[in-house]
């Protein structure tokens, strides 16, 4: 009879949680200055339309932090326009349903607006989080050298710590919307990268690697085809044994790469599975 209370009260439990996994949809029109591009536009505003969704079924409250940068080059100026959206987290994004829906870009007093429509699954957020530490580095291997500007054949590193033991992976996706993988590194064969609690860890630098890690250190110079490119660092961790996606080599100087839809399916599937997993977003720009 206890066993069959304790099986009872798990699957309650159980359904629960279940529950707090719905389906929802978001709506979102973005506004953005002329010099920024559609690409950007439209990945703006679909960030927005998630978090829009999830704050109009957990009640998360958006808020939002524009920042402007001017660059001076001799008598010409120019202006980049960032915008951070954010949240009180009561909810978060786990997977996206069939392809999000664009508007047009309409063009109207110096702005363009696009608006996005998503549909996806999402979950309640009832615990806190792990609150590990995450600093993208440019040109230097301090946390004071965090940045998200970065100009081509700069070096990137990466600085984490996390208050508990687990596991990480890191990867890159570019404007072309290609995931690279750049944790584990290339030779590392068992596909995972363990994390011990409250140690720093640098990494894409031999120096200062363990001696360990000194044969599978991947050092990185950031590249850039076009004037400007708009990059997302995917910083994921478990406490929770998890593996890293199925990749493909390409050459000895890329590293192992996969499409964005294979690592969006791969990180939903964990996600499902792992509801300690973390993935972090952190968007970087390359310019010539």
């Amino acid at each position: 009879m206890r066993q069959a209370v304790v099986f009872i009260l798990m699957m309650l439990s159980l359904t629960a949680f279940a529950q707090k996994v719905k389906t929802v949809e978001g709506e979102y029109t973005y506004h953005a200055p002329e010099n920024v591009s559609v690409e950007e536009i439209r990945r703006t505003a679909l960030e927005r339309a998630k978090i829009q969704a999830i704050a109009d079924e957990f009640g998360t409250i958006v808020q939002q932090t524009n920042t402007t940068r001017i660059h001076t080059n001799g008598s010409e100026s120019s202006t980049d326009f960032f915008t951070i959206g954010g949240s009180e987290v009561k909810g978060e994004w786990i997977e996206t349903i069939g392809e999000p829906k664009f508007s047009n870009p309409v063009f109207q007093e110096n702005m363009v607006i696009i608006t996005c429509k998503v549909k996806g699954k999402a979950r309640e957020i009832v615990t806190a989080q792990i609150d590990f530490q995450a600093h993208v580095l440019r040109n230097g291997i301090e946390d004071k050298f965090e940045d998200d500007d970065f100009k081509s054949g700069d070096d990137l590193f990466l600085s984490f710590v996390s208050p508990v033991s687990g596991y990480l992976a890191v990867y890159l996706v570019d404007s072309s919307e290609k995931a690279f993988c750049l944790l584990p590194y290339r030779n590392q064969m068992d596909g995972i990268y363990p994390i011990e609690a409250n140690r720093r860890y640098l990494f894409f630098n031999i120096k200062e690697a363990s001696q360990q890690d000194r044969p599978y250190v991947d050092e990185y110079n950031m590249t850039c085809e076009r004037s400007m490119e708009h990059n997302v660092i995917y910083v994921v961790f478990s406490p929770n044994q998890f593996a890293k996606a199925a990749d493909n080599a390409t050459s000895e100087l890329l590293p192992r790469e996969l499409s964005y839809d294979d690592f969006q399916r791969w990180l939903a599937k964990c996600r499902k599975h792992d509801h300690d997993m973390i993935p972090r977003r952190i968007p970087i720009v390359v310019k010539k």
